[in-house]
């Protein structure tokens, strides 16, 4: 072409949730059946959403209103309803003002970053979750900055990574929490989260926080919203139906922007995220005048409770039978339905191999492992794809030097989830010892 087309952090706009998908059809024509680990969508893994919740969908649906537009900020009563219910948590208080609708938390995170400075930075957790670092990375024309999450330590953040990195970069102007955590399952501890917030204050820097999981905690767990303990600093949370109702389908998510009148500079990005919504006119309605009638209803959080404990149960007989595996860093999880696992340093090299029987699906993963550009941790889920027809995500993908993969907890069978991790951790152990 004429000039350059494309900026450099567009080479960040990868997802490899999806990606390993295309390796696993090719594989699925050849025969192989095929177990998916690699998307969080309860629904495509069974999930049954109660009757009363698709009557109370289907009850909107037969509503003319339903089908129209709605205010550019999202439809009045659902925002009152959900700042109420912000402000009975205690902590910080917001009005319905406070809160903007977005198709999917996808878009809102898009927009954030579309609209911040070329310069500045949000530096996030690593692992990432791939949606937050790419646009990160593609708006500031940039790979992402990055925290660590350390494996050898429940998957919490280290602190004093975060810290120097933000004192040693003034291009940084916010830290994002996802909380619960995806890609690893870990939640943050309360007196974490208050450091988050001193390091925001002694930096001047806004706090985001993705709490598309907020509702998905087990085994003991709770996960604390950033209303809860922001104090004064500006923030934004993001929110969703699409991991909890579950409702992925529905691309329905929102924002609520905390203590938007300390910070001018902060009250501009929430006015333009809302001029920017003014302009492609409205958000989805229909999911979002099913909000306060579901979540509303004295049945949901029963529903909730129902859900976690099944995942929770999952998670206690993944467990069991990763815990056993040497070579590997395992943390149980008690929050959101995934899990990372990691290989420990100099485990797997670009030499190991899973047997496999079939001539043509063995030529097929060897054509893909010699791509020059395929690490370690992708090569085992390659194998692993190919040797077990398990289907997972390598780590390498989530923005991150470890190597390994994460799994999901949402197989609803329990004979075919311990058949599953059973599976993964003799693919583990041949491939180590191979």
């Amino acid at each position: 072409m004429r000039k350059k087309l494309l900026q450099t952090g567009a080479d960040e706009l990868t997802y490899e949730i999806r990606g390993i998908v295309k390796k696993a059809e090719q594989l699925k024509k050849l025969g192989r059946k095929i177990q998916w680990e690699n998307i969080g969508d309860p629904v495509q893994k069974g999930a049954k959403l109660p009757s009363w919740i698709k009557d109370t969908i289907s009850e909107l649906a037969q509503q003319d209103d339903s089908y129209s537009y709605c205010h550019s900020k999202g439809v009045l009563e659902t925002r009152q309803f959900l700042a109420k219910k912000n402000n009975a948590m205690g902590g910080v208080q917001i009005t319905e003002d406070d809160i903007l609708f977005f198709n999917g938390l996808g878009d809102a995170i898009a927009k954030i970053y579309q609209y911040l400075v070329p310069p500045a930075r949000i530096i996030g957790p690593s692992p990432a979750y791939s949606t937050h670092s790419s646009a990160e990375a593609a708006h500031a024309n940039d790979h992402p900055i990055t925290y660590n999450l350390d494996p050898q330590n429940n998957w919490l953040p280290d602190m004093d990574d975060l810290y120097n990195k933000v004192k040693f970069n003034p291009n940084i102007v916010g830290i994002l929490i996802i909380n619960p955590d995806n890609p690893t399952g870990m939640v943050y501890p309360l007196e974490i989260l208050k450091r988050f917030v001193a390091i925001a204050k002694e930096f001047d820097l806004l706090l985001i926080s993705d709490e598309i999981y907020i509702n998905v905690t087990y085994n003991g767990a709770r996960a604390y919203s950033l209303g809860q303990y922001i104090e004064d600093v500006p923030g934004i949370a993001l929110k969703g139906l699409s991991k909890e109702v579950p409702w992925p389908g529905s691309r329905c998510g929102w924002a609520k922007f905390y203590n938007r009148k300390n910070s001018s500079e902060f009250d501009k990005l929430c006015t333009t995220l809302e001029n920017a919504k003014m302009i492609e006119v409205c958000s989805t309605k229909l999911p979002q005048l099913a909000i306060p009638r579901i979540m509303g209803d004295a049945r949901y959080q029963d529903h909730l409770r129902s859900n976690n404990e099944k995942i929770g149960r999952r998670s206690k007989l993944i467990t069991d039978i990763l815990i056993k595996c040497d070579g590997i860093y395992f943390n149980p999880t008690s929050g959101a339905f995934y899990n990372t696992i990691v290989f420990k340093e100099n485990v797997i090299n670009n030499k190991q191999t899973l047997k496999i029987d079939e001539p043509e699906i063995k030529k097929m993963v060897e054509d893909w492992v010699s791509q020059p550009e395929v690490l370690p941790d992708k090569r085992f889920v390659y194998y692993l794809l190919a040797a077990k027809g398990i289907c997972v995500v390598p780590i390498s993908s989530f923005c991150s030097d470890l190597r390994g993969f994460r799994v999901t907890l949402l197989e609803d069978n329990e004979e075919t989830l311990v058949s599953t991790f059973t599976g993964i951790s003799e693919a583990i152990k041949e491939y180590i010892g191979s």
